[in-house]
């Protein structure tokens, strides 16, 4: 496949969308769930075991991966995909969430954020310039644009001024990327529109995005705290505002309800650490709602974890089996919730493309709910 990049929708039911992305290593079908390979490894999981659970693509961390093992190394050792044995496409996230999140160890300045790192205390200067080199040395396909992730319950004028930021540096990152001219003709950039819950704000920043031009474009800022009524209602407008004919990625969602809900707000694109993180604790999502596995109602349980799921865990193991193993901290018990969690993950999105593709989306949303939830 020759293909940098191409997003073709094949079809919509009110604001939803079902299509494709065709990039040289492979397509994604949307709406699209990655997994999060946040240190080059989706947690407990082999690469080849999260391909044939349905994912088309997965995530890695720029930050991380450039504290430890270095991006200069991995690029030395074949890039990423060589380094973790993955020939789909990665997206990177551009290590700016991350940064901001060390409150008290970096320090924000207009050329980037200069940081200390948290395994050694190391000092580190992270720009537009500096994300697009680490991303381009990592060999991603899809490239985040460098950004500042304020908290939502900030002051107008604070995030007002961080927007303003974030698209100072999104245009650097557009320059930079395509300074790297190889790496650029294989794969593909995506702005970040900021604005916490404010939709003027939101609006602005998408006008800015879309004056510079992007591949794609990504909602930040949201699933950080403010709730998720108000990150519906964000959704509510804030995809509209950007292009139609390019995928739109909510970054670090989410809850299967909060996907569903998204998926019908117009999102194409979205990951999340959840269904690794908790399958690493004990809670599995079925199509009947999360179940703790660590409760003792389920130490006699014979059934699987999800009569409708057709995943290796739940044709081979029962609730039984997998309670003992999270009682007694085995590692096999979070590798097998994990490779459930992700098998669920991937066929919600597969339904909803297929309800999507057969204009049957706001049935099949109401069903979910009533099932999940336990309302309509």
């Amino acid at each position: 496949m020759s293909t940098r990049f191409s997003f073709q929708l094949a079809a919509t039911d009110g604001k939803a969308r079902t299509g494709s992305i065709q990039m040289q290593r492979g397509t994604i079908q949307t709406p699209a769930f990655m997994p999060v390979g946040t240190a080059a490894t989706v947690k407990a999981m082999k690469p080849e075991a999260v391909r044939a659970l349905g994912a088309d693509i997965i995530l890695g961390n720029t930050y991380h991966l450039m504290l430890r093992p270095g991006a200069e190394r991995v690029a030395k050792l074949g890039g990423l995909h060589k380094f973790m044995n993955w020939d789909r496409p990665i997206l990177t996230d551009s290590g700016g969430y991350q940064v901001m999140s060390l409150s008290d160890l970096r320090k924000l300045t207009e050329e980037g954020v200069e940081f200390r790192s948290h395994i050694d205390g190391s000092k580190h200067m992270l720009s537009p310039e500096r994300s697009m080199e680490i991303q381009r040395l990592l060999g991603s396909d899809i490239v985040m644009a460098f950004d500042e992730c304020p908290r939502a319950d900030r002051p107008r004028d604070e995030i007002a001024s961080s927007m303003e930021l974030s698209m100072r540096w999104a245009k650097r990152s557009r320059d930079s990327f395509d300074s790297g001219e190889e790496h650029a003709a294989r794969s593909a950039l995506f702005g970040i529109q900021q604005g916490a819950l404010d939709e003027e704000l939101r609006k602005i920043s998408a006008e800015k995005l879309i004056e510079v031009g992007f591949d794609g474009y990504a909602v930040g800022g949201l699933a950080v705290g403010e709730g998720q009524e108000a990150m519906f209602g964000v959704l509510d407008y804030a995809p509209e505002m950007l292009p139609q004919d390019r995928p739109r990625y909510l970054m670090g969602v989410g809850k299967p309800d909060d996907l569903v809900g998204a998926v019908e707000r117009g999102i194409d694109m979205f990951d999340c650490v959840l269904p690794t993180r908790s399958g690493r604790n004990g809670q599995a999502f079925t199509w009947n709602g999360p179940l703790n596995l660590r409760n003792a109602r389920f130490a006699e349980d014979t059934d699987p974890l999800d009569s409708r799921c057709e995943c290796p865990t739940c044709a081979s193991y029962s609730r039984a089996y997998l309670h003992h193993l999270q009682k007694s901290g085995e590692i096999l018990g979070a590798m097998l919730v994990t490779e459930h969690n992700l098998a669920f993950y991937q066929s919600l999105m597969k339904a909803m493309r297929g309800a999507i593709a057969g204009g049957m989306l706001a049935g099949f949303a109401a069903d979910f709910r009533r099932d999940y939830l336990g309302s309509s």
